[in-house]
């Protein structure tokens, strides 16, 4: 089963942040701990991890969307996966 990627709560005062950039494709293996995607929130660009290991299946937020923590990000699994 695909894994969702979330936006993050990387402020304690955060409650929604921009996808400034995706560093990673669909169809892109990723390791636990690989540079997904760079949100940016206030006046900070943070970068934010992948915590499992897979294949990138979906982007779920273009780039330039603004969207409120928790909303999925992009589904990560095995080829074939869905949600």
């Amino acid at each position: 089963m695909a894994v969702e990627i979330t936006m993050p709560k990387l402020g304690h005062l955060m409650e929604e942040g921009m996808v400034s950039r995706w560093l990673k494709g669909v169809g892109e293996r990723v390791e636990k701990g690989d540079i997904l995607l760079e949100v940016e929130m206030d006046k900070a660009v943070l970068e934010v991890e992948s915590f499992v290991s897979g294949t990138l299946l979906q982007i779920l937020v273009e780039e330039g969307e603004t969207v409120p923590v928790g909303t999925p990000l992009a589904l990560l699994g095995e080829p074939g996966e869905e949600r």
